[in-house]
């Protein structure tokens, strides 16, 4: 496998800023970013096909954002080493075939506004859907600053440290592929990981709460145990990670997208076991996917 950091590019604002995150995490993760721009086959046949200068302008257009885009962020990230592929073909299709040269794909989301959150397309969803490896997804407008935590002004800025990373932790079953990549993005950074879990009293310890007192407590400490018991081994293999551990009762996805208001990004995982109807994201992590106010690394894993 190629080693390399592989990013969409349509020249939309929302890919634009995908490009831009991403060269900044090969310049982390010390490798070579990949600009990949993909044109849609042509349609049937008019019956009056466009003059042929119009077509060549399209295709200049089309060759132009990949190049410029690159021209731009040699100039930006000059430690990065940057390539250019243009391809033609189904975006979702070329993109999900890309995923298995790179370590990371990266695609842009439209932002909703003031509403802090994404508009995760269709072509998205389906290459999150597919791939096996870790897609992350960033919206427009995303900026370095966004990572940061604020100066003593009370200002975005690249120059203070980052903003916890966020993870989704399933303390019942715990995968050490999202919790490794959790960690290591934590750690790159110099950032705090914020754990989080959420759950929910089981029904019949529900009705019978009335009767017994102290349960809502005994179940989150019994919670909060089986957190730390699943984070225990990842904590001895990465010390310089300061770890926040929180145990909350309630909609996880409500609790990640409440989390994610603070932190630089967000890590959630994705089953890769596929149904009957096809392969699925998970409402948790589509959820986390549309509201989340930063970029959103989706981890597959078995």
């Amino acid at each position: 496998m190629s080693r390399n950091v592989t990013v969409g590019l349509d020249g939309s604002p929302e890919s634009r800023a995908a490009a831009e995150w991403a060269a900044r995490e090969a310049g982390r993760r010390g490798l070579p970013l990949r600009l990949l721009h993909v044109r849609e086959p042509a349609p049937a046949p008019l019956t009056y096909p466009p003059p042929a200068a119009a077509a060549e302008t399209f295709q200049d257009w089309a060759d132009r954002i990949p190049r410029e885009a690159a021209d731009g962020i040699r100039l930006r990230h000059p430690g990065v080493e940057v390539a250019v592929e243009l391809h033609e073909g189904a975006p979702d299709a070329v993109l999900t075939a890309a995923a298995g040269d790179a370590e990371l794909l990266v695609l842009g989301s439209r932002g909703l506004g003031g509403l802090g959150g994404y508009l995760v397309g269709s072509v998205g969803l389906a290459v999150a859907a597919r791939v096996e490896r870790p897609v992350v997804f960033v919206r427009a407008g995303e900026q370095a600053a966004d990572e940061h935590a604020m100066d003593l002004a009370g200002i975005p800025s690249a120059a203070t440290g980052f903003r916890p990373v966020v993870l989704g932790l399933d303390a019942d079953s715990p995968d050490d592929t999202v919790l490794a990549f959790a960690f290591e993005a934590a750690a790159r950074r110099a950032a705090p990981l914020r754990a989080v879990h959420a759950w929910n009293l089981p029904p019949y310890y529900v009705y019978g709460m009335s009767a017994v007192l102290g349960l809502h407590e005994e179940f989150a400490r019994q919670k909060a145990a089986e957190i730390a018991e699943a984070l225990r081994p990842w904590c001895r293999k990465y010390p310089e990670v300061e770890v926040r551990e929180e145990s909350r009762i309630g909609s996880p996805a409500g609790h990640l997208v409440e989390a994610s208001g603070d932190g630089s990004l967000i890590v959630v995982g994705r089953r890769t076991r596929h149904g009957r109807i096809g392969t699925r994201i998970g409402s948790v992590t589509h959820a986390v996917l549309h509201h989340a106010a930063v970029p959103v690394a989706v981890v597959a894993h078995g």
